[in-house]
């Protein structure tokens, strides 16, 4: 055996096609061995750029419906706020798969830029938002035409070498989580400027008349410059002039010697891809999870105390929120790799969800504190939190783009992505709904006040850990990559 396989030549150099500008990325990473540094930093501008609206507005959104004057008791604003979180997820979720197949069909890069252009706009318009429908349709459409997340995904898998696959899509789900972070924080400290620094902007200023303008307009330029930067990013789909070649020559050893062989690209029906759907699904469940969790966060850091929140200030929950940013950035780039790497994603996936679960129902008990400790603690269970949600998100992130071939890649993506958004759709109207309930029956016998909405999450969360151990995780589709325990 060892005499055949050395009389086996070396594999022949790949094919590049010399016009096509997936080949000139492939010919790129084939000489570079290490991890660029500038495509993670695509990675992470363009995932901010989609995430910080979708985010930003959390803080505020109860400040918002308020004075909207729709809610006719203070407990009903949780209820309508809910409605304006959905919005975003409900357009997302109408148009994921087909901003997926345009960007299987014409490529990534012009579905990216067109998404941060619509974030320039529309994000924009919700700021200036002067009624509870405004600002209801303005979201609708924001999540509607902007379709970078889904593509954004397949790019990462696409733009690194297969050995920092992980590493390109932990960069995604960490820069997503960032985003979740630090949107909220730009909301918390920059919406009512009026109130709070009226020794720069007066009473009577336009960012008086429009209190939640600010935030939105500085992502709004953020997006703006993203766009500007975006003109330069190199595209990953393969273009063959129109052959329907594969971006690689399949190689085959056969009676010891290498033998080429032209792999067609085949449409496989990808809702019989089983790794592919039940990844979906788990993915879908933790989605409906976090967007869960980020409104009823949000809404239950500001609620009064005698209502079971913690009567905190916006600035407060942007102090939080930013103290977990942090830890994020350094869980991601120094501990998560390394980890991932001993345990195989998937299995520090559902480690990660087992003990996200405890900490969960311990919210409720953490507000009895006050003063220093009751900071401190919230301060350091949101790290875990959130550290805990990007790495169940990054292990279903490897799976779902392994299991499909490029020319699909998108299109997977965009039903991942539309499954989620229905999911994500339906999480910040239910948050808000179920925590309205919980906090009109404080002196109830079981599970009192904000005890109820934290197990409701937690019933969510076991689900998603369910779905993510055997035979309900389908097996790996066989490919070159690492292990996926």
């Amino acid at each position: 055996m060892e005499e055949e396989n050395m009389n086996v030549p070396l594999l022949e150099k790949k094919q590049y096609y010399k016009d096509c500008p997936g080949c000139k990325v492939e010919e790129a990473k084939e000489l570079n061995h290490g991890v660029s540094i500038i495509n993670l930093l695509i990675i992470w501008m363009v995932v901010l750029c989609a995430t910080l609206p979708a985010a930003s507005l959390f803080p505020f959104l109860y400040f918002m419906v308020r004075d909207f004057n729709v809610a006719k008791e203070e407990a009903d604003i949780s209820y309508y706020a809910g409605y304006v979180g959905s919005a975003y997820m409900f357009g997302r979720a109408l148009t994921s798969v087909l901003w997926g197949m345009i960007s299987d069909r014409y490529g990534r890069k012009p579905v990216i830029i067109m998404g941060v252009i619509t974030v320039i706009v529309l994000n924009t318009l919700f700021g200036l938002s002067t009624s509870f429908w405004m600002a209801i349709i303005t979201r609708f459409l924001l999540g509607g035409l902007n379709g970078i997340l889904g593509p954004v995904k397949a790019y990462a898998t696409e733009l690194f070498r297969e050995e920092h696959q992980a590493i390109g899509l932990s960069t995604v789900s960490a820069a997503w989580g960032i985003g979740l972070i630090i949107g909220p924080a730009l909301g918390g400290y920059l919406a009512q400027p009026a109130e709070k620094y009226p020794q720069i902007f007066s009473k009577g200023s336009f960012c008086d008349k429009f209190p939640y303008f600010l935030p939105c307009f500085i992502i709004s330029g953020f997006a703006f410059a993203v766009a500007i930067a975006c003109i330069w990013i190199p595209e990953t789909l393969h273009n063959h002039r129109g052959s329907n070649e594969s971006r690689d020559d399949a190689e085959a050893i056969e009676n010891g010697s290498v033998v080429k062989e032209k792999s067609v690209q085949k449409n496989e029906n990808l809702f019989m891809n089983w790794p592919l759907m039940s990844s979906i699904i788990a993915y879908c469940v933790f989605s409906l999870h976090d967007v869960a969790y980020q409104e009823i966060f949000s809404l239950w850091t500001v609620s009064p105390r005698r209502l079971g929140g913690l009567n905190f200030t916006t600035d407060d929950v942007g102090n939080i929120l930013s103290i977990s940013g942090l830890a994020l950035v350094i869980y991601q780039l120094f501990i998560y790799p390394s980890v991932e790497k001993a345990c195989g994603p998937i299995a520090f996936a559902r480690i990660t969800g087992i003990f996200s679960i405890p900490l969960l129902q311990s919210y409720p008990f953490i507000a009895l504190l006050s003063g220093t400790a009751l900071y401190a603690v919230i301060s350091i269970a949101s790290v875990f939190k959130n550290v805990m949600s990007v790495t169940i998100t990054t292990g279903l992130f490897l799976i779902q783009n392994r299991v499909v071939e490029q020319h699909q890649r998108g299109a997977a993506n965009g039903i991942s992505m539309t499954g989620m958004s229905l999911f994500k759709a339906i999480g910040p109207a239910a948050g808000g709904t179920i925590l309205t309930w919980s906090q009109k029956r404080m002196n109830a016998s079981l599970l009192p006040g904000t005890q109820m909405v934290f197990f409701f999450l937690n019933l969510v969360e076991a689900l998603g850990i369910i779905l993510m151990f055997k035979p309900f995780l389908g097996e790996k589709k066989k490919t070159n990559s690492d292990t996926l325990h």
